[in-house]
């Protein structure tokens, strides 16, 4: 745990490189500098090739390693130490996010702290980077085409996740409305459709919602619009268009809800090379 006093602007060092589909992505690439508070639904891992990232949790610790996971809906800012590596969102309603979620309080570290900070943000035993600093090595010398990267992408989090998948299921209820939000071309279903197709009362519905995923259906509504936007922008060109395509009232309320939840503008998105690829990850529901 470091207390190093952390204040650098956030810039890339070297040319990013983004697969998005929408509900996650991964980036690979060199950055510094540090990414101000911001909270997003996604499970976040980030791995370094070379130095230790860092993120500061609610608690006010900043923890450093060769990979930390950041769990969902968790405050935090991020460090980038100048190190080379990968951050890879997963959505946290697929198979491997929920799967991912159930990581466990692990032991103790050498120096007696705790390596999973009161923040929400985990250290990544070493031993099960192995696999995947490998892969991410191979990328940097010959980036995986796109038939390709979904499986290394699967793979590298089945290599991360502690023991057997979780047996615990969400709601029937709840995935049903969330294959329906999946499905639909636009987002604007309000939480009263919501609640007539999982037959509840809207305000039963909020709460069983809410106790299910960890935040209200509207911030949920907001996070699909986003990740939708952010392939968008790979599509479209245009933050403008983007906006329009994930169903934002305008540009400025996409730029708005970038920052919030990702600390950052989303022309940040358009300093590297984009690709769209289909979801590595299976979602509850799916055969």
């Amino acid at each position: 745990m470091s207390q190093v006093e952390r204040s650098a602007e956030y810039q890339w060092l070297s040319e990013p490189s983004w697969h998005l589909w929408e509900g996650g992505f991964l980036l690979v690439g060199r950055a510094t500098g540090v990414v101000p508070a911001h909270s997003h639904h996604a499970v976040q891992i980030v791995i370094a090739l070379d130095e230790r990232v860092a993120a500061c949790g609610s608690d006010g610790q900043w923890t450093e390693g060769s990979g930390l996971i950041v769990q969902p809906n968790v405050v935090h800012l991020f460090d980038c130490n100048g190190a080379t590596g990968a951050m890879l969102f997963v959505d946290p309603e697929s198979f491997e996010g929920r799967w991912l979620r159930d990581f466990p309080n692990p032991p103790e570290l050498a120096d007696g702290t705790q390596s999973l900070s009161e923040g929400g943000i985990l250290i990544l035993p070493e031993e099960r980077l192995v696999s995947c600093v490998t892969d991410l090595r191979a990328y940097l010398e010959r980036p995986f085409d796109g038939l390709e990267i979904g499986e290394r992408i699967r793979s590298c989090v089945h290599a991360l996740s502690p023991g057997l998948p979780s047996s615990r299921k969400p709601d029937q209820r709840i995935i049903s409305v969330i294959a329906e939000i999946r499905e639909r071309n636009d987002l604007r279903m309000r939480l009263e459709d919501a609640a007539e197709l999982a037959f509840l009362s809207p305000s039963r519905f909020a709460h069983l919602f809410k106790d299910q995923l960890g935040l209200p259906y509207s911030r949920y509504m907001l996070w699909r619009k986003l990740t939708r936007a952010m392939v968008a922008i790979a599509t479209e060109g245009t933050i403008s268009a983007a906006a329009h395509a994930a169903d934002f009232t305008d540009s400025a309320h996409l730029t708005r809800t970038f920052h919030q939840m990702f600390g950052m503008a989303p022309s940040v998105l358009m300093r590297g090379k984009l690709t769209e690829i289909p979801s590595p990850f299976m979602a509850y529901g799916q055969s």
